[in-house]
């Protein structure tokens, strides 16, 4: 994409990098304009000349910099013409040992998306270095030590507290472990002002407004049976609260119907305070083919009658669509097959038993994971985690919605619920799973909003999910999504 932006528009990668430096110094000023004291710390590649550029225009702008070199460019890239512009408008290059009081503000142009293996010695140090200070961080591109293609540290990482990507997103500053390094992301194309980022090359990323146009308001004359006939079942001995949270978690994303097949003992707190589920007496085929998405696996269990009942689910060839979670993957994992018309809904500890490896396995390339389960098992998979993946075989998608209050039982369980529910409603696979991630994440994102991330509990999601499943009347004021007018 350099190389592209440099043909198109016929100039030198050294002068793309002046752009670049001058994007990030742009956003020194806006976002910090009472800082006056720079520490930059420069690599020896381009992530390097951006910040000897950055140095450059900072000194010429009656800033205090201190700049620290870590190595020699190569001869006759643009890094090393970059550090000789330095050097001649009257800049010096520092040692660590040199360092003296604090900054306003650190820059990190250290290493950029050149590296893939595991940091070691001096570098890593550097970087412990520059974590271990009091000052914001502000990472050009991504932050050191981060790998731009998985979002895990290749050893340690810097801790951002912004970062201001260059030309494109990095998919890597979505995922994994990005998330406790990156900071506030900004994207930078070098021919605009940095804006916020919103668009990630060779992957789809979904937020509120993406997904807004799956959700057109209703027919006037529809009715219940248009909206989706959802079979939830779970709910083994001792686990209650899983199939019941699923299974409202539908209701409030608009289906029609919904029933509950569970243990009998559960039967009495399943159904309490909701007459609007229906009961599933027998899993016979009879139920099975009344629905037109069946969830599998929340309080299943993994003890004879979960497996019972898995089997049971597997044997009926008339199932549309399937939503396969918690213990129903875990079943799986046990006996696999593959199937086109389930999702599959792991997070990285059942994504690790999926394909018999280790959660860190799993969490050391998301993107890798994620198109490995949906080889084997067919269908779509979304992964679960901090920068949700959905993959069906062709399209990547990425979700970034969701925050840590998030990180409390019951959650994969709404999530499985709104999804079914958005099947029902005639969206496919891929859609529902994606519109679902979102629906998910942004209630979320509005509960922690108003009171905070921890305490959320997962039926806290149900006050939201009606007005986010409803996006013209959410985004557009009341009354916005009918066809008739109040008087």
């Amino acid at each position: 994409m350099e190389q592209q932006l440099v043909s198109s528009h016929k100039i030198t990668l050294y002068q793309l990098m002046q752009q670049a430096g001058e994007a990030v110094f742009h956003v020194i000023k806006t976002c910090w304009p009472a800082v006056r004291h720079l520490w930059i710390f420069c690599g020896k590649g381009n992530n390097g000349e951006d910040g000897y550029v950055i140095a450059k225009l900072a000194k010429r702008a009656g800033y205090k910099v201190d700049l620290f070199s870590f190595d020699e460019p190569p001869p006759g890239i643009p890094a090393e013409q970059a550090k000789h512009d330095w050097l001649n408008d009257g800049g010096t290059c520092q040692k660590l040992s040199s360092t003296q009081g604090q900054p306003d503000l650190i820059i990190d142009a250290l290493l950029g998306i050149g590296p893939s293996t595991r940091l070691r010695g001096e570098l890593l140090a550097w970087i412990q270095f520059i974590n271990r200070q009091q000052a914001p961080i502000l990472s050009v591109d991504i932050p050191s030590g981060l790998n731009p293609d998985t979002g895990m540290p290749l050893g340690g990482a810097v801790n951002a507290a912004m970062t201001v990507t260059l030309i494109a997103l990095k998919r890597g500053l979505l995922t994994g472990l990005a998330a406790d390094h990156v900071g506030e992301i900004l994207l930078a194309p070098l021919q605009n002002k940095p804006t916020q980022a919103n668009e990630l090359s060779g992957c789809k990323l979904l937020n509120y407004g993406a997904i807004s146009p799956l959700l057109p308001p209703r027919r006037r004359t529809a009715h219940k049976g248009d909206c989706g006939k959802i079979l939830l079942a779970g709910g083994g001995p001792g686990m209650p609260g899983a199939i019941r949270l699923a299974a409202e978690a539908a209701l409030r994303t608009g289906a029609g119907l919904v029933k509950v097949f569970c243990h009998p003992e559960n039967r009495p707190l399943v159904f309490a305070g909701r007459p609007e589920l229906m009961f599933g007496r027998d899993l016979s085929g009879e139920l099975i083919d009344w629905a037109d998405v069946v969830v599998a696996g929340p309080g299943l269990g993994q003890e004879a009658w979960g497996l019972q009942q898995w089997q049971t689910l597997l044997a009926d060839a008339h199932c549309d669509h399937m939503i396969v979670d918690a213990d129903a993957l875990n079943h799986l994992a046990l006996h696999p097959q593959k199937r086109n018309n389930w999702v599959l809904t792991p997070h990285p500890g059942e994504a690790a038993r999926l394909l018999q490896c280790s959660a860190s396995d799993i969490q050391s390339d998301r993107f890798a994971a994620v198109q490995e389960v949906q080889h084997r098992y067919g269908g779509v998979v979304l992964l679960k985690g901090s920068g949700t993946l959905i993959f069906d075989g062709r399209q990547m998608a990425i979700c970034t919605e969701g925050n840590p209050g998030m990180a409390s039982g019951g959650m994969g369980d709404v999530l499985s619920g709104i999804i079914a529910a958005l099947l029902g409603q005639g969206l496919s696979l891929f859609d529902a799973a994606c519109c679902g991630a979102v629906l998910h994440g942004k209630a979320a994102d509005m509960i922690a909003e108003q009171h905070g991330e921890r305490g959320m509990l997962a039926s806290d999601l149900f006050l939201w999910l009606p007005k986010l499943a409803n996006p013209q009347r959410y985004q557009h004021g009341k009354y916005a999504d009918t066809n008739t007018q109040r008087q």
